[in-house]
């Protein structure tokens, strides 16, 4: 990762950066969701201090929908979620952020560890993380990064 870890804002470090960035953009960085509510979750945050979505500057939005294909593509080729969900909450976390929760109608096992989805089809129930340890959390991390569609420059 480019950022040097002094330049990051309080949800970027929040959220594990710079350690847990799996691909980073001019506007955005993809990181892996230290809580992984369901297999693969990610969370999708502005680089930028805006805490407002409509402060973004406009080639934020722009790049939004490049960031958004690969970001789906890679989770799809990782793990082929059944849907997909981006939660903007920022209720705690200051910073322009979406949550990225891939959704599973049956679990999945993933490094001997099963992720289920107990709100499956609900809404996605954020607070029952399935626990992991570093090593799985390192294949994780390491699995969505060899699935995404365009090495990082």
């Amino acid at each position: 990762m480019s950022s040097d870890s002094s330049e990051l804002h309080q949800t970027l470090r929040k959220f594990g950066a710079p350690a847990s960035v799996i691909r980073e953009y001019e506007h955005w960085s993809v990181l892996l969701r230290p809580a992984q509510a369901t297999l693969g979750s990610l969370v999708l945050v502005a680089r930028g201090p805006q805490t407002e979505f409509s402060a973004l500057p406009a080639a934020a939005f722009s790049e939004l929908a490049i960031v958004t294909a690969e970001l789906e593509s890679a989770l799809r080729n990782a793990f082929d979620h059944d849907k997909l969900n981006y939660l903007m909450l920022m209720m705690v976390d200051p910073q322009v952020h979406f949550h990225v929760i891939p959704r599973y109608a049956q679990a999945r096992e993933f490094s001997g560890v099963t992720f289920a989805d107990p709100g499956w089809p609900g809404p996605p129930q954020l607070g029952q993380a399935t626990e992991t340890d570093e090593t799985t959390q390192q294949f994780l991390f390491e699995t969505i990064s060899a699935a995404w569609p365009h090495p990082s420059g």
